[in-house]
């Protein structure tokens, strides 16, 4: 039996083939037991434990295969989608649905100019020349400017979206951050994440067009939304876990009351009797970013025995 043969019955999940993303995914699959093994050079995968097979491409190819429906799922950022849908509108039945933010991937696509150049706003890059690899979601932002600027100057007649654009936007799919040092460009709308790039590169950043995160996304018309709804609950009790951790411990029941205001948990705190009288037992969910904070406040206020436990998956609200 061939592979295209195996897939006839499998919902389709295109993952990051490569690049910022593809770890993380990587972990959030993992965390959700979608098993797979990946052959070397082989961008599919079947999943052994759920009738899904992964495609892996590249993140910006992504959403053009969901939103026409050629799979089912995907994972990819925010950036892409909106770069897709800049350039194909969705329909009806065509472009894609946001599942689920995922938390991670976290970057912004930034206009970027030279830090020692004249130019401090983005109306000053009007009618000059832009580099970019998101020529759509760019052409969009300079058609705004130009079109606000044109209100103010009383010289709008109704074109809209139709009026010739004065701003250069010209293609580059890698390295754009040279444009300006080589002189191809006054500025560039890129992503930026940390900023030593940009930074490295003599840029700073003068406004944001898109603020994004890796997200799930499905097509309008999946082929088994049942399945759909398993996976994007998996996917969302590991997000869930990542961010929270399980404190337990024990304090006198007189003092729970200041106890549970150091720990409310997400709906209220799991509290047990002890043996020992007098004495409770407290479980409870704490955000893992606050957790060291917690336990020196349990701690003054004379809990004992506090224990912390790493959550690998969840079902919360």
């Amino acid at each position: 039996m061939d592979l295209v043969t195996n897939l006839e019955d499998r919902l389709l999940f295109a993952v990051p083939k490569k690049g910022r993303l593809q770890q993380a995914c990587l972990e959030l699959l993992a965390g959700s037991d979608i098993k797979f093994h990946r052959h070397n050079r082989l961008d599919i995968a079947l999943v052994m434990n759920l009738p899904l097979a992964l495609i892996f491409l590249p993140a910006a190819d992504i959403p053009m295969y969901v939103g026409e429906g050629r799979v089912d799922l995907g994972i990819t950022g925010r950036d892409t989608c909106e770069e897709h849908e800049a350039a194909e509108p969705p329909t009806e039945n065509t472009g894609v649905l946001e599942i689920l933010d995922l938390e991670f991937g976290a970057c912004k696509l930034q206009v970027q100019v030279p830090e020692k150049g004249d130019i401090h706003t983005p109306e000053e890059l009007v009618g000059k020349n832009i580099v970019s690899s998101f020529t759509k979601l760019s052409e969009k932002y300079f058609r705004d400017l130009e079109l606000k600027a044109s209100q103010q100057d009383g010289q709008a007649n109704g074109e809209g979206g139709n009026r010739p654009l004065r701003t250069h936007i010209k293609h580059a799919g890698g390295s754009v951050e040279a444009a300006c040092a080589l002189g191809v460009a006054d500025g560039i709308v890129d992503l930026v994440e940390s900023g030593e790039t940009m930074r490295a590169a003599g840029l700073k950043a003068i406004a944001t067009v898109v603020e994004s995160t890796a997200i799930l996304i499905s097509s309008k018309h999946p082929s088994d939304p049942k399945l759909v709804n398993i996976i994007t609950n998996r996917i969302k009790g590991v997000i869930t876990a990542q961010k929270y951790v399980l404190c337990t411990y024990n304090v006198e029941r007189k003092n729970l009351a200041a106890a549970s205001k150091i720990t409310p948990g997400k709906r209220a705190p799991t509290v047990q009797n002890l043996e020992e009288e007098g004495w409770v037992a407290v479980s409870v969910m704490v955000a893992r970013s606050k957790i060291a904070g917690v336990m020196d406040e349990l701690t003054e206020m004379g809990a004992t025995d506090i224990l912390v436990t790493k959550l690998e998956n969840s079902r919360t609200t």
